[in-house]
């Protein structure tokens, strides 16, 4: 159990990969165990950088996604709508926001993890990417405008009835035939349009990447500028965008190093305040 769940996940589908190539070329996968790690070779690792150069100089450069900064955020907040489906979608957009979160944090939220505090509400991260041992305190201001974490939160709560177990279960579908058919209105022998109601199980980070991308759509970006990232890079940005300390945004993305901190930061203007303007 030393290693994360998703690493665990990216293992076993690099093992899967491994067998289906060696039974392909009637090899045999094992015994592969114990032989030194392949990117340690210096061949190895020439090779990787010469295909990364290649891919570079070809222009086939690995696109960052959108960050959803607090002008972004708005406009995907625009259109949901206050039903049970919407409330979970702005309390994920808004808490994940807020807390500068990857789509697992935000799908590992428990609601004994939640403590009402007189600024806001302090989430408890018991496992994080950032730091994979001990604890993690996230604070969620409550927020004086429409991008206040905490009230998007306890509507949420309130309108699903939860009183314990995970924050953001998914609102399954329930179909039920014929039900909600017009008085008098002839059968059509298909099933009514579903009714939503509240899953117990909690939602999958895949769901909460589907729907980040899902509203961003609705909002207007194209289908591949969003992702579940972008909520986290979004929080870091309009920090940077701010003026707050890299300290203190490093703080909030719970990073290990400040390299990492600028893998999610998005630049605007490269001329808005260049480093010799005034000198050149």
């Amino acid at each position: 159990m030393a290693k994360a769940d998703n690493t665990r996940r990216a293992y076993r589908a690099a093992v899967r990969a491994w067998c289906t190539g060696c039974m392909k070329r009637n090899l045999p996968p094992l015994p592969a165990a114990g032989c030194p790690v392949p990117t340690d070779n210096a061949c190895v690792s020439e090779t990787l950088t010469g295909i990364q150069r290649n891919a570079a100089y070809k222009g086939q450069l690995q696109r960052k996604k959108v960050a959803a900064n607090a002008t972004i955020l708005r406009r995907r907040l625009a259109p949901i709508q206050g039903d049970p489906c919407g409330l979970r979608d702005r309390g994920i957009l808004l808490v994940g926001f807020a807390g500068a979160l990857r789509r697992s944090d935000l799908a590992a939220i428990r609601l004994e993890h939640l403590e009402k505090t007189d600024h806001g509400i302090r989430l408890t991260l018991p496992h994080s990417k950032g730091k994979q041992t001990g604890a993690v305190k996230v604070p969620l201001p409550y927020g004086d405008t429409e991008l206040g974490p905490v009230h998007a939160l306890e509507a949420r709560l309130q309108a699903a009835g939860l009183t314990g177990g995970p924050v953001v279960p998914p609102d399954l579908a329930a179909a039920t035939p014929e039900v909600g058919r017009p008085p008098g209105a002839p059968p059509t022998g298909l099933p009514a349009p579903p009714l939503p109601r509240i899953g117990n199980n909690a939602i999958t980070p895949q769901t909460v990447a589907q729907i980040a991308q899902h509203h961003a759509v609705t909002a207007g970006f194209g289908l591949r500028e969003p992702g579940g990232h972008s909520l986290k890079r979004g929080a870091l940005t309009t920090g940077m965008q701010r003026g707050v300390r890299p300290a203190k945004r490093n703080r909030l993305g719970r990073h290990k190093s400040f390299d990492v901190l600028g893998e999610y930061l998005e630049f605007g203007d490269l001329f808005e305040g260049h480093p010799l303007s005034g000198v050149l």
